[in-house]
């Protein structure tokens, strides 16, 4: 299924001489996603400097362990291997050269050249989040098409299979599996754990649920389960499976089992329709939630509310394909042309960061009492990838708030609630804002004992401007309305100890603790004036007052403590003129249009980070030369030169692009090396925050404070719970991403909020 021509496009890069002589569109990143839905379903391929399709096996986002995944095809009889690298004993084959890829924010597609035959196959991960449904499914597509490279006609058949890996890797362990094959309209393989543990993960993946590998039972289709070798050979000696199934069930990497399909093209000139196959891996429950007195709640994964079996999800999802592809294809070309008003090489970043950041986060539900699903309190749970194994994490929420605003704000909502619910339920002892919803995903069983990860005033201050800016973007005043005490409590906080901060970590808590953090005291600050403009829309005009005045006061102490005593830049830590770092938490000031601090800092800060780029990036901090890409691109959006802002976003790029790496895109690097710093912090959701100068863009107007806070927007139709609405603009997004897949222009000019810029 060829790309359409308004994908993604930018720069078309030659890869290196070991890489072969392919082109890649965009650029070539140092992982390439493969399928991405689920932190249980994120399989990539390691690239690396230049590693082809069928050059290494696909990885699970760990990079640690092996997602078994490979291809071949015969043409004219001959065989090739398009995917993977595997062996077979007593079997003749050729690798098939790789000619292009070309990626979109949803797409993957690869060109192999088979002889006299081009294969086109694309790995296809919607992002839907207008629909939670389709959002919430743990499904990803993948389809071959083939066609001649030489006008000639030539009989083609293609070949696929999946490994037990799928559902556990072999670096840890090596469990028992089992499997079975149901073959009707829809034929499914489907693999699983013979021994599993609701909640569990080893080596991060989940230790219940299923895999599944299916395709529709059309024309020239055949499947067999096996032993790797005796499977694939049979492919390659005959070019077709014989439907049979293998009962011995055994440890993952004993005779090491795949589950196969073969498709018979007949006789190619022209591109074939391609033939489409889906894999994914579902669990139910999905995750354990605290509740009232630390009881706890099953939820399950939202799409059971419109699907009893997988059997019904899988095969509406393969159906559905052809229009998926129409609505993927117009997100793809919506966010292209967005991001492409900034530069093509933001564009192309974004481009990279949307499976990501979708890719770590599940989208729930519980049940009422009478056990049906129940749709009116909707649970977002996203983990902490690779860096930890908390859940919800606010301050990995808060960097990835950018595309949740974009795409759509009622997923944002969801996002909170838990970490709402749970702290106004009053089991968390601590007067500040939770780090997390737990230590180990997806146990959100939040922390009774006050012992979660200490960041007061990163977390207090991060749940107050998402929370501000959810309702500015929605008019949806459920979240101000329900926990507006919580909210003060936490700003009462940020009262005593934003102004000169504490000794303690902010979220980059890699770096170390500090005491009189420039930055962090910005956002405590802007959290204050956060709850003003909250204050004022639910029309308490007094603690409004009260609030913005504060708010105020400590701009004007603030900036005598942060300005170098030689007046060219914000220090790091107050009085050491020597220390710098990006000031990343004015954005926020931005997003909520608080307009709390003066226009000459933003002027200041633009000055002092023109040229300050290394090879790959502004610093983080004068600490260490690492920096953070998601920081960068928030810095990016709160500078007031065009110029500097594309040195930072240009200096990103190169560095996504630059071979260094072979892990999922990482946001804590070296900028003189280009490599990931301190081994971790790769396939992260805070990529998220890439879209931060889209999100300024497609920004609400905030209006004239005087108007009433019961304004209805016409700029989105979000409900109280995001769920399902009755107009065809599902889930609370706005038009942009309506469910027929047309383009549309968000409309500003309906979105009343109450609103006072100070």
């Amino acid at each position: 299924m060829p790309l359409l021509a308004y994908a993604v496009v930018s720069v078309t890069l030659a890869l290196s001489v070991r890489a072969g002589n392919w082109t890649a569109t965009p650029f070539s990143p140092a992982s390439v996603p493969l399928a991405v839905r689920s932190p249980y379903l994120s399989v990539w391929l390691p690239q690396g400097a230049g590693n082809a399709l069928n050059d290494v096996w696909p990885e699970f986002w760990t990079g640690q362990d092996v997602s078994g995944w490979s291809g071949f095809a015969k043409v004219d009889g001959t065989a090739y291997v398009w995917m993977g690298a595997p062996g077979v004993p007593n079997t003749t084959f050729t690798k098939a050269t790789q000619k292009s890829l070309q990626w979109t924010s949803t797409q993957s597609s690869f060109v192999m050249t088979a002889g006299p035959v081009d294969l086109n196959i694309t790995f296809f991960s919607p992002v839907e989040p207008s629909d939670l449904v389709n959002q919430s499914l743990p499904l990803s597509y993948y389809s071959i098409s083939a066609a001649s490279n030489d006008q000639n006609s030539h009989k083609v058949q293609v070949y696929v299979d999946i490994s037990g890996e799928w559902v556990t890797g072999t670096r840890l362990s090596a469990p028992t599996i089992n499997w079975t094959t149901t073959a009707g309209d829809v034929i499914t393989h489907q693999v699983q754990l013979t021994n599993q543990v609701e909640y569990s993960e080893l080596g991060d993946h989940i230790q219940q649920g299923a895999a599944y590998h299916s395709t529709l039972s059309v024309p020239g289709t055949t499947y067999q389960t096996g032993q790797d070798i005796v499977v694939r050979a049979e492919f390659i000696n005959n070019g077709v499976l014989n439907n049979t199934q293998d009962t011995q069930f055994r440890a993952v990497n004993d005779n090491w089992p795949v589950f196969a399909f073969a498709h018979d093209f007949g006789t190619v000139t022209a591109a074939t329709t391609p033939v489409v196959y889906s894999v994914g891996h579902a669990r139910d429950p999905a995750i354990q939630y605290v509740t009232v007195n630390n009881g706890r709640m099953a939820l399950s994964s939202y799409f059971w509310t419109r699907y009893s079996t997988m059997a019904d999800a899988i095969a509406a999802f393969l159906k559905d394909y052809n229009n998926a592809v129409a609505r993927a294809d117009a997100f793809d070309a919506q966010i292209n042309n967005d991001a492409r008003n900034i530069s093509s090489d933001y564009a192309s970043l974004v481009a990279l960061s949307i499976r990501q950041t979708f890719g770590a986060i599940e989208i729930t539900v519980g049940k009422k009492m009478d056990g049906t699903l129940d749709t009116s309190n909707i649970l977002t749970f996203t983990k902490q990838i690779s860096s930890d194994n908390t859940v919800n994490t606010v301050d990995v929420i808060y960097p990835s708030w950018p595309l949740f605003l974009y795409t759509n704000p009622a997923i944002g909502r969801s996002l909170l609630l838990p970490s709402l619910q749970y702290q106004n339920s009053g089991q968390y002892p601590n007067r500040w804002c939770a780090h997390d919803m737990g230590s180990s995903y997806p146990n959100a069983t939040g922390h009774n004992d006050g012992l979660d990860i200490q960041m007061p005033v990163e977390e207090s201050g991060n749940m107050l401007i998402m929370a501000l800016s959810y309702t500015q973007w929605t008019n949806d005043m459920s979240l101000l309305s329900t926990y507006s005490g919580l909210l003060d409590q936490w700003t009462q906080f940020l009262v005593q100890d934003s102004l000169i901060p504490a000794n303690q970590v902010s979220t980059d808590n890699f770096a170390g603790s500090l005491a009189n953090q420039t930055n962090l005291a910005i956002k405590g600050i802007v959290g204050i004036q956060a709850m003003a403009e909250i204050a004022r829309l639910t029309n308490d005009k007094s603690k409004y007052t009260n609030y913005s005045t504060l708010a105020a006061s400590y701009v004007q102490q603030w900036q005598n403590y942060a300005i170098s005593s030689s007046g060219s830049h914000l220090t790091l830590s107050y009085g050491d003129d020597a220390s710098w770092g990006l000031t990343y938490n004015l954005y926020a000031d931005k997003l909520l249009a608080t307009n709390v601090f003066p226009s000459s800092v933003y002027d200041l800060q633009t000055s002092w980070y023109n040229g300050k780029a290394n090879t790959y990036g502004v610093i983080l901090d004068t600490r260490h030369t690492y920096t953070k890409s998601d920081w960068s691109m928030w810095t990016a959006a709160t500078v007031t030169s065009n110029d500097v802002r594309d040195q930072i976003v240009s200096a990103v790029v190169k560095y996504a692009s630059d071979g260094q790496n072979s892990n999922p895109l990482s946001d804590l690097y070296d900028t003189d090396s280009g490599k990931q710093a301190m081994g971790g912090n790769f396939a992260r959701p805070v990529v998220g925050g890439h879209l931060a100068l889209l999100a300024l863009q497609a920004a609400p107007n905030i209006t004239d404070p005087n108007v009433s806070s019961s304004s209805t927007s016409t700029g989105s139709t979000a409900s109280p719970t995001g769920s399902p609405s009755t107009s065809s603009n599902k889930s609370g997004a706005p038009p942009r991403w309506s469910n027929a897949g047309s383009v549309t222009v968000l409309s500003l000019l309906g979105i009343l909020c109450v609103f006072l810029v100070a």
